[in-house]
């Protein structure tokens, strides 16, 4: 399944796992739009969607990786360091479901500005 991220410098495309129970019920929340938040180099955003952490969620992860943080019922979606990454990891906030990565350089990602507006929505395959 793919998304389109957007913000008003960029967009972005990001391949998600349908087969998680946080990614079908992302889905039926889309097309969302929300105010975007920055820590360290890691873009966040509420989506409205609460579900419950997943048995393999992660911490750090990869550079472009679509997270979701069920701390706070947000998309997180880390290009770089965060305030508390060791060196260069990505450390989310706490463990997160991962829902798959971005396409591409996930350093478009620095284009975004704490509270721009974000919008998500599906791709038609």
């Amino acid at each position: 399944m793919q998304i389109r991220i957007s913000w008003p410098a960029g967009n972005a495309t990001a391949t998600l796992d349908a087969d998680t129970p946080t990614v079908q019920a992302l889905a039926k929340a889309l097309p969302l739009t929300s105010s975007a938040h920055t820590w360290g180099e890691e873009v966040y955003f509420d989506t409205g969607v609460s579900v419950s952490r997943e048995t393999d969620a992660r911490q750090v992860v990869e550079p472009g990786t679509v997270a979701f943080w069920t701390d706070g019922d947000a998309l997180a979606l880390p290009y770089g360091p965060t305030p508390i990454s060791r060196g260069e990891e990505c450390r989310l906030a706490s463990p997160c479901n991962v829902l798959g990565s971005v396409d591409g350089d996930a350093a478009i990602l620095a284009t975004v500005r704490d509270g721009d507006p974000i919008r998500v929505e599906l791709i038609d395959e």
